[in-house]
């Protein structure tokens, strides 16, 4: 778990905060948070592969998450793990499209894989939906978060895409030595 005062989360803090209120308008701190955090835990692989199946396998394709998340026909053997599953499902679909959208397409390429199917911002509000709908006991004051996570997965994406265009322009070497000589 990153701590809330790691470097790594202030950065996505500030960077989340920024683009989503200026360039899509979300102003929701607890929304913002959530994709913050999201991301400095996905900076860990061990987190962005957690979901496994029966054997063990770290699950990398979303078809197969949509199966292990299912208690009725799948292997979930609880709503909860459903719920844990789909959770994940909107997390990792939010910051594949959002972070990394060209990779989508050739994960697609592969052959023998069930997501080639899959609509990925689909899958991503589903799972969201989903999870907003277990909003009783212990899930019922984060289930609405979960709610406008799903009503705005898109914009979340496309402020995804904001953040890591400004990430690669700190990493490009111009902006680099411009921001040493200002200083």
């Amino acid at each position: 778990m990153i701590s809330d005062d790691h470097p790594l989360q202030k950065l996505f803090l500030e960077m989340v905060g920024r683009h989503y209120a200026h360039e899509i308008g979300i102003r929701d701190a607890e929304l913002v948070g959530y994709v913050a955090h999201l991301l400095a835990e996905f900076c860990d692989a061990e987190q962005l592969f957690k979901v496994r199946n029966e054997a063990g396998k770290p699950l990398t394709d979303v078809g197969e998450m949509l199966v292990e998340s299912n208690p009725v026909f799948g292997p979930a053997p609880s709503f909860d793990r459903e719920r844990q599953v789909r959770k994940h499902i909107g997390d990792y679909t939010l910051f594949f499209t959002g972070m990394f959208p060209e990779s989508i397409n050739h994960l697609r390429l592969r052959r023998n894989r069930l997501e080639s199917f899959i609509d990925w911002v689909k899958a991503g509000k589903e799972s969201y939906y989903i999870v907003s709908k277990f909003d009783c006991f212990e899930y019922t004051k984060v289930a609405p978060l979960f709610e406008r996570l799903s009503d705005h997965f898109e914009q979340c994406v496309y402020g995804l895409n904001c953040v890591k265009n400004e990430l690669q322009e700190m990493q490009h070497p111009i902006v680099r030595r411009a921001d040493e000589l200002l200083m």
